[in-house]
């Protein structure tokens, strides 16, 4: 199947510049092709998996994908898609948020030896070389100001206010465009439906720059939807906020959760956006869902090839011996690592590496009210430690309670946990 009519199918075109010509050129070339990132973090999240994956795609397909790192734009702020102005941030943060993301693309993208291996460029490398005369000379004159403020980056900022400094934004990007165009022949650029007006400057700035010097100057751009779920909320937040790609800011294990408790509206739509899982295959998955829903295979198979893909087949494996352990209260199957991920939001508290009464632990770590509810629960059979319920009341927490020496876990009932963290 060709590239463009997969991505028809998985609902991932919401806009092209021709596509027609960019069907041709994908037909007749190896096309190289860019979307940009801007270092605004120390970690990209789920939100940019689309356009990652957008890459991976064409990359699959036998084409050469960029990466481009904002290192340069990352220290403006793209309009695009907010009400307000970005927080500034110095050189040596960017840098360091470049350095962190072009390590997370790494483990997505192939950046391999080969003809079509991707790459990952920084702007900073051009934009930084830039003087305020080339800046106004060489580029800002191809640019009307009623064209700018035509575009619905620039347009939705009006009435909140702009700053010159991002109304210059699609200028900047632009120049990335050009820049990519002569060094690397990169003749498509991808990316979000709030950079439409971004890409198609740049294509603008490309034509106008090179038409003069070539017969005519071809570029093509093409954007995929911002992805929504079906119940409002907005795509890629949770209560505890944002899903990040690095493991130490969302463990393989809550990202694991995320895409497993996706809506049984949303499953079928994101295995087709985000795995690489052929449409025949979810199809079958559609119909599991319809006749078995309880099973919630789709939803296993979107948080498995997730999981592995992000981050690796090992800490799929990790996440899915957490998420079992918890299903069936086997605590004392996990290690202090899986500990850690498993058990990162419940109640805990820290203390000494000492003996301690269970019954005084109860009370100190807020889970019984009192002593007396303390015993009470404990006589009853509500508190487990480390999955075994325990009911003596002389019980004393010591080394033999605590997995890799530094965590207990208490449970409460059928499902109220605790963590007891040991230093």
């Amino acid at each position: 199947m060709h590239i463009l009519e997969d991505l028809k199918l998985r609902g991932l075109i919401q806009q092209t510049t021709d596509e027609e010509g960019i069907k041709q050129h994908l037909d007749e070339n190896i096309v190289t092709l860019y979307a940009g990132f801007d270092p605004t973090a120390d970690s990209l999240h789920i939100g940019h998996l689309v356009p990652i994956l957008m890459l991976k795609r064409f990359q699959q397909a036998g084409h050469r994908p960029i990466a481009l790192i904002g290192g340069g734009t990352g220290m403006i702020g793209d309009p695009s898609g907010r009400s307000t102005e970005r927080q500034l941030n110095d050189l040596a943060t960017v840098q360091h948020f470049s350095d962190r993301i072009k390590e997370q693309l790494a483990k997505i993208l192939n950046f391999d030896e080969g003809e079509n291996a991707a790459v990952a460029r920084n702007n900073f490398e051009w934009l930084s070389k830039m003087t305020i005369i080339d800046f106004l000379r060489d580029t800002g004159k191809h640019f009307g100001i009623n064209y700018m403020l035509a575009k619905d980056s620039v347009e939705s900022r009006l009435e909140n206010g702009i700053s010159f400094t991002e109304f210059t934004y699609m200028i900047l990007q632009s120049v990335d465009f050009l820049n990519l165009y002569e060094k690397e022949n990169c003749t498509l650029q991808v990316g979000g439906s709030d950079q439409w007006g971004n890409i198609t400057a740049g294509m603008e700035l490309i034509r106008r720059k090179k038409s003069g010097e070539e017969l005519e100057a071809k570029a093509y751009g093409l954007t995929v939807p911002l992805i929504t779920k079906s119940d409002g909320t907005k795509f890629g937040k949770t209560a505890g906020g944002a899903v990040w790609l690095d493991p130490a800011k969302t463990s393989p294990y809550e990202f694991y959760q995320f895409w497993i408790n996706t809506d049984d509206r949303d499953v079928i739509r994101f295995l087709k956006f985000f795995t690489f899982v052929g449409l025949d295959e979810i199809s079958e998955l559609e119909k599991e869902l319809e006749t078995a829903p309880e099973k919630r295979i789709p939803h296993k198979r979107l948080a498995e090839e997730m999981t592995k893909m992000v981050h690796s087949e090992a800490a799929l494996q990790q996440a899915l011996k957490i998420t079992e352990a918890l299903f069936s209260g086997e605590i004392q199957e996990l290690n202090g690592e899986e500990i850690e991920q498993g058990f990162k939001d419940v109640p805990s508290i820290t203390k000494e590496k000492q003996e301690v009464g269970l019954i005084d632990l109860l009370v100190e770590a807020k889970i019984a009210s009192s002593k007396r509810q303390a015993r009470e629960d404990i006589q009853n059979g509500a508190i487990y430690i480390n999955g075994t319920r325990n009911q003596d009341l002389a019980h004393v927490i010591d080394v033999a309670d605590r997995i890799d020496d530094k965590f207990t876990i208490i449970r409460r009932g059928k499902k109220k946990y605790f963590l007891i963290r040991f230093q």
